[in-house]
């Protein structure tokens, strides 16, 4: 089609560097069952991050290049280029997901059919103009909605409704979130309010528990209060919460989580005593590293639990195609209210490489999510 456009991309030099730039890459012919999508929507989201800036220390951070190309350098510590070993030297494109104004498309009627349309997108290599994507990795939006609004349909929304619908499978009736303030957190208790869900939301400080109480947030906890485990026992009491989200990862909030749990299960009065803990299952997956640090079990919740680890595509994958389905068609009928997301600031590719924008956005603060129009000025 003759079109060529910037994509973002990360870097790390077997040396010992980072190096985020902009490339101009070449817009493939679609194929049959294909559509190139001119984008014009793309989050910032915290499963971006890891890829873009990997384990770089942003304190040594430099700028160079053009105004069209920058290009951001900055040192990562030999101390932990082992865990950088699999992507050294390759140029990684970013972005899980985005949105944006199909421009062409392939032979098919299906793809015909969404010439000019608007849709959300995800597959990655989303920070870039211009996408030539598989239809099925393509969600028509309605009428009306904009690209900004259907750009984050895909990782929280689907995260969110996934984390319900593993607590139903594996028997569970309610739950707990950390870092529950965040845009997912938020999207997640408009989830449960919805569906009448008990949910038990554990935060960081007073100022998120309030962004949750305004929404109607029934059960909020101040992992920072000095009655923190007291607090966190009697919510579970009263809501029989036995499956946790761990948004946190690292420190010992995953095991005071279980150990809460143990807590509530015996003052119930429903269950007998035993040296070995209680029969009940209980269950944290951790799903986010806020915290690197190493996660902490100190093991005081009997021996009816389990911890492990816990990713959006694998989930949709062990609930097949229908199942999937089915979580999307409810993001795009309630994408505007129960899964609207909210952006503090909309910059260009170039822009998103400024050192500013970067120290901002990289420190995943509650309220401070940023989008990224590819196509801003043009």
């Amino acid at each position: 089609m003759g079109k060529t456009g910037l994509q973002l991309r990360s870097l790390i030099k077997a040396s010992g560097e980072l190096e985020i730039s902009l490339v101009d890459v070449p817009t493939p012919e679609p194929g049959a069952d294909e559509v190139v999508v001119r984008i014009e929507a793309t989050p910032i989201n915290p499963s971006d991050l890891g890829l873009l800036t990997g384990t770089a220390d942003l304190t040594t951070i430099k700028a160079s290049g053009t105004n069209h190309h920058p290009i951001v350098t900055a040192k990562v510590p030999e101390t932990t280029m082992p865990a950088m070993a699999g992507r050294l030297d390759q140029s990684l494109p970013i972005g899980f997901e985005g949105a944006g104004i199909v421009i062409m498309t392939g032979s098919s009627d299906t793809v015909k059919a969404l010439m000019g349309r608007t849709v959300a997108i995800f597959g990655g290599a989303m920070y870039a103009q211009y996408r030539c994507l598989k239809v099925a990795d393509c969600l028509p939006l309605p009428d009306g909605t904009t690209p900004a609004e259907g750009a984050s349909c895909f990782v929280n929304p689907l995260t969110a409704l996934g984390m319900t619908e593993a607590m139903r499978t594996e028997g569970h009736t309610a739950l707990v979130h950390t870092a529950a303030a965040s845009n997912l957190g938020q999207m997640l208790n408009k989830i449960c309010l919805k569906d009448d869900i008990s949910l038990v939301n554990i935060v960081r400080n007073a100022e998120q528990a309030s962004i949750l109480r305004n929404i109607g947030a029934r059960h909020v906890i101040d992992s920072t209060s000095a009655t923190f485990m007291d607090e966190l026992s009697a919510a579970l009491v009263e809501t029989g919460a036995t499956i946790a989200f761990d948004a946190i990862g690292g420190g010992k909030l995953a095991s005071q989580i279980l150990s809460a749990m143990e807590a509530a299960i015996n003052n119930s009065g429903k269950y007998p005593y035993s040296r070995y803990g209680s029969t009940v299952h209980k269950q944290v997956y951790i799903y986010g590293t806020l915290d690197p640090r190493p996660t902490e079990i100190t093991r005081s919740f009997g021996t009816a639990w389990g911890l492990g680890g816990w990713l959006l595509m694998p989930f949709l994958a062990k609930i097949g195609q229908a199942g999937s389905q089915r979580l999307r068609q409810r993001v795009v009928d309630e994408l505007k209210t129960t899964f609207a997301s909210y952006y503090t600031k909309v910059v260009s590719l170039a822009e998103a490489l400024d050192p500013a924008n970067i120290a901002v956005y990289v420190k995943r603060a509650t309220g401070e999510k940023f989008l990224i129009n590819p196509n801003k000025g043009k």
